[in-house]
């Protein structure tokens, strides 16, 4: 345990999330809730008030990590809520660390599974001989791609360098494991080689109830240079990547992240009035997107509140609010 009695592995999990170590919407999540299910399994108290104090701390600690990435929040939601249904049915600490335990492993499994899913279902959208762009390091990305040539077909990718992290280096790394041939470019050359692109295929790190994409910085770009071509833009994106506050008209907060990603701090004393802005996100119009693939099946992006209310189920406006706070609920 360290001084705030969060355990060790805990810290060490929010600061990788913290500094990019740990990337990608999909494993921030499952690594959040990996982090909770390490404080159920090693919180030392000895009565329930305590043991969701210890919890509520260390869902504090993470969600002060990515204020973009909506699923790491829906991750410690889905525990959250389920150590507090259990809450109301007993006041054993073991049961509601064995509550704990139980909801963190079914998130990060259905989470795994939906990449595999989503990888199937996208699939079918790609068609053999299709040239395909991506961006950025998008777990439900990739799999679309790589399902598409276990399919047999035989498509191309180019992959922007998505800058300033470089990102999409991993992912060229990952699709040249496969086999697939790669091109990497840099992000601004994306309109230039859009008339050779069939198709667009992304991530995102929210998906909004009016179908907007919050995804990496870049990304709008691309989907605006797409749409003046005529090529099709598909997101890829699990349902826990939506975003229940914006159904009552929240906004997805945009992190902005150091400046030295962009410019070394010796060479921005050479330019002492230079102001440097590094916004790690952009928003992507639902005009400009084609079609969402999720777990659950294809849908239009104007289709992403019927996702939000089927995942949410009827909601009231006062419960979305104690949502907000990935309903922890009040510890008496």
């Amino acid at each position: 345990m360290d001084k705030a009695g969060l355990p060790t592995e805990v810290r060490e999990i929010a600061q990788g999330i913290r500094e990019m170590r740990i990337r990608g919407a999909g494993e921030l999540a499952r690594s959040a809730v990996k982090a909770l299910m390490i404080v159920c399994k090693k919180s030392p108290a000895k009565d329930a008030q305590s043991f969701v104090e210890d919890l509520r701390a260390a869902a504090a600690a993470l969600l002060e990590t990515r204020p973009t990435a909506v699923s790491l929040p829906n991750g410690i939601r889905y525990v959250m809520h389920r150590v507090n249904q259990a809450r109301t049915r007993t006041d054993d600490v073991e049961q509601l660390r064995l509550a704990g335990v139980k909801a963190a492993e079914e998130f990060i499994e259905n989470s795994t599974t939906a990449i595999e899913r989503i990888g199937e279902i996208g699939a079918h959208r790609i068609q053999d001989g299709d040239v395909l762009l991506t961006h950025c390091n998008s777990s439900a990305a990739i799999s679309v791609i790589k399902s598409a040539w276990q399919m047999g077909k035989k498509i191309r990718v180019y992959a922007t360098e998505t800058r300033p992290r470089f990102q999409g280096r991993l992912t060229a790394g990952l699709l040249l494991k496969e086999g697939i041939p790669v091109t990497m470019i840099v992000d601004s050359a994306a309109r230039y080689f859009m008339k050779e692109i069939d198709k667009v295929v992304v991530g995102a790190d929210a998906v909004a109830a009016n179908g907007a994409v919050v995804n990496k910085i870049g990304t709008s770009m691309i989907a605006l240079a797409a749409k003046e071509s005529n090529v099709r833009m598909f997101v890829a994106a699990e349902t826990y990547k939506f975003s229940p506050e914006t159904m009552i008209g929240e906004v997805v907060a945009i992190e902005r992240r150091s400046t030295d990603e962009v410019i070394g701090e010796e060479e921005l004393r050479t330019l002492p009035s230079l102001e440097v802005k590094n916004p790690s996100f952009d928003v992507t119009p639902p005009e400009y997107i084609d079609l969402i693939i999720t777990e659950r099946g294809i849908i239009p992006p104007q289709g992403a509140i019927l996702v939000l209310q089927e995942v949410m189920g009827a909601i009231t406006p006062e419960e979305l609010e104690e949502y907000k706070t990935f309903t922890l609920g009040e510890v008496d």
